[in-house]
């Protein structure tokens, strides 16, 4: 290889780390902490939904069953809280091994990889029910920044940057991940990462009971409205 093509191999992942290391830095003196009771809210939230939210569990489970006999949980590893993955549960909504066949790739507009069942559980955001487990065990909050697939390939980015290679990765991890979020709600469904971590980093520096609950109703009317899947806004 010649000198030129050498240093023109060097140059993006000495970017990258570079990337890497100013985002360290800036997680570091952000020295982000949850607000206070926010783990004793969660807990007792989730723990009234999952025994609230049983028989819907069972109905949900029955008709993904009845249409393909496939699976009923999906499992993914995500990162969480300090860039920790752990399994995150949810109902399937995509057809069975859709990962092993299509590999894990971003789910677009009218993506061939849904269900029947799946596109309406997913317009409701019912398939992330699942997660209250996740929340009771402490690996996720009711409110944070998503929940992130570990370097999903993305729809609408040229490249495959590694998670980590995006400007505020490591701010976001410095809280757990949550079942909504400013991002999630506010966020068009196929805005690039970088622009979806500034959400991020807006909430953890104003993360509050205040600003979790009205996010959490905003959750609801979307829901309600089956408007999860919408592309545009949703609220």
């Amino acid at each position: 290889m010649s000198e030129v093509g050498a240093i023109e191999a060097v140059q993006p992942l000495t970017l990258v780390t570079r990337r890497r290391a100013v985002s360290r830095v800036r997680a570091r003196e952000l020295r982000v902490r949850e607000y206070r009771a926010k783990r004793v809210i969660d807990f007792v939230l989730a723990s009234g939904a999952l025994m609230a939210s049983a028989p819907v569990w069972l109905a949900i489970a029955a008709i993904i069953k009845l249409e393909d006999r496939g699976p009923v949980f999906y499992v993914q590893n995500r990162w969480g809280l300090r860039q920790r993955p752990f399994r995150v549960y949810k109902f399937r909504s995509m057809i069975v091994d859709a990962d092993e066949k299509f590999g894990a790739v971003q789910a677009g507009k009218n993506d061939p990889r849904f269900t029947r069942v799946g596109r309406l559980i997913r317009a409701t955001s019912l398939d992330e029910l699942p997660q209250l487990l996740n929340i009771w065990r402490g690996e996720m909050s009711w409110v944070g920044p998503r929940a992130l697939p570990i370097n999903e390939k993305q729809q609408n980015e040229a490249g495959d940057l590694p998670d980590e290679a995006i400007p505020g990765f490591h701010e976001r991890c410095s809280v757990r991940p949550g079942l909504t979020g400013i991002a999630q709600v506010f966020a068009p469904r196929d805005t690039p990462r970088r622009q979806k971590f500034r959400y991020d980093l807006f909430y953890i520096k104003r993360q509050s009971l205040w600003l979790d609950l009205k996010l959490i109703a905003m959750s609801c009317w979307i829901s309600l409205r089956l408007r999860w899947e919408t592309r545009g806004r949703k609220i």
